[in-house]
């Protein structure tokens, strides 16, 4: 019996070294994009990104569970700002820093709970014959837990998705 336990603790053990190896390999930064071309011209599509309310009409996110958040700042551009405390979503804010009409707005996105995160959002809008070119990008650092989440979840894929619902959202309003 003390020999079956032996067996599994080491077991045990090897699996959990594997685990933080695997982890201490993962890369200290993530960057999760995805590109849609939209049938609009710029100036149609920049106002749904860089205006917060016009935003979360089309963001996957806040459909997920919707009306638990609050603005604040101006009404768009630089400063715009939405906060939310969900309990499917956690708690956080979104935070527009930068914009250059009609071309990109840049967020800043900050998780309190279930985890804190701190990263940088992007969407690039560039002029493609008859359509616009529009990425969504996210970037951030990845501490040592992250990493060990992500040994097990692919945080491209997982987020990526939503960021192609998004844009599949985003393409049909700016189409209308």
């Amino acid at each position: 019996m003390l020999r079956v336990i032996g067996i599994i603790g080491a077991l045990l053990l090897f699996a959990v070294a594997v685990v933080l190896v695997l982890a201490a390999m993962k890369p200290d930064t993530f960057r999760v994009a995805r590109s849609t071309a939209i049938k609009a011209p710029p100036e149609k599509i920049f106002p749904l990104i860089n205006d917060l309310h016009q935003f979360n009409t089309w963001n996957p996110f806040e459909k997920k569970d919707p009306g638990k958040g609050t603005y604040s700042g101006p009404a768009a551009g630089k400063g715009a700002s939405y906060a939310w405390k969900s309990d499917q979503l956690g708690v956080g804010s979104m935070t527009i820093g930068d914009t250059a009409e009609p071309s990109r707005v840049a967020m800043k996105l900050d998780f309190v709970k279930p985890f804190e995160a701190h990263n940088d959002v992007e969407f690039t809008l560039v002029p493609e014959g008859e359509a616009t070119e529009v990425t969504w990008a996210m970037t951030g650092p990845v501490p040592f837990f992250a990493k060990i989440i992500h040994v097990f979840l692919d945080m491209d894929k997982m987020v990526g998705r939503d960021f192609e619902d998004g844009l599949a959202s985003l393409r049909d309003l700016a189409e209308k």
